[in-house]
């Protein structure tokens, strides 16, 4: 078993714009949309962001076409970096966009001043991937620290703590022609949810196979709500999508 970061490094990073649909534009755009909904707007004092677990960069570039800047896009993958790097070229976002090559915990900290950031976003169940409860707690305090009053909070995530039983454990996730993903959930504590992603590719007339397989937290939603308040914020939007993801937003008063 890997851990997250190991996880993306060995198999995950190489499939992961693909395993999104492909089109970061288009995911961007929606995000901007989602985010603009919630609230999310660059403060008269502070037009910073940050973006915890930016991976290509949807998110990160929402932010920016939603008028923040700087958008510090903090991730473990310098891969993912360099395709969120290029694709903000494209998009003309390369003045606004700073990667920061980082663990997440002590990233804003370490990366911003006390009551500086307009919005911070953890996305795309990257919460989940954290070691530890205490580490998703201390994250959300950080968070709290570093927003400016006003500052909004946006958190998407998968409760897992519901374990999914028998052949409900075998997730589909994309298949084209020459790719297909498939994922396989396990419970080996309460704590914990271990994923193991398979991936096929066609190379000529067969197929190759790569497994890995990493864990990832079971956050209760009502968990996460609770360390947000405790942190100082205020809840202003909590809700599970149509995909399955819990969408959190607050706000620094």
């Amino acid at each position: 078993m890997s851990t997250a970061p190991e996880h993306y490094d060995r198999l995950l990073a190489a499939h992961y714009t693909w395993m999104l649909g492909g089109d970061i534009p288009a995911l961007a755009e929606a995000q901007a949309e989602l985010l603009a909904g919630l609230g999310v707007a660059p403060g008269a004092g502070s037009g910073t962001a940050v973006d915890l677990g930016a991976g290509p960069g949807t998110q990160t570039l929402a932010l920016a076409a939603l008028g923040f800047g700087p958008v510090l896009a903090v991730d473990t993958s310098g891969p993912l970096l360099a395709e969120l790097t290029e694709s903000a070229a494209k998009a003309g976002h390369t003045e606004a966009v700073r990667t920061v090559r980082a663990d997440l915990r002590g990233a804003l900290p370490q990366h911003t001043e006390p009551g500086s950031v307009a919005a911070v976003v953890c996305m795309g169940d990257t919460l989940t991937h954290l070691p530890s409860r205490a580490d998703v707690a201390a994250l959300l305090r950080d968070a709290a620290a570093a927003l400016a009053p006003g500052g909004r909070l946006v958190l998407t995530f998968r409760d897992l703590t519901r374990p999914l039983a028998g052949t409900e454990r075998f997730l589909p996730v994309r298949s084209t022609p020459d790719r297909i993903m498939t994922c396989f959930l396990e419970y080996p504590d309460e704590d914990t949810a271990l994923v193991h992603d398979l991936i096929h590719t066609r190379a000529g007339e067969g197929w190759t196979q790569q497994v890995s397989s990493y864990p990832k937290l079971r956050l209760a939603v009502g968990w996460v709500e609770e360390q947000v308040r405790a942190a100082g914020l205020e809840v202003r939007h909590s809700e599970t999508n149509a995909r399955g993801l819990h969408v959190l937003a607050a706000v620094r008063p």
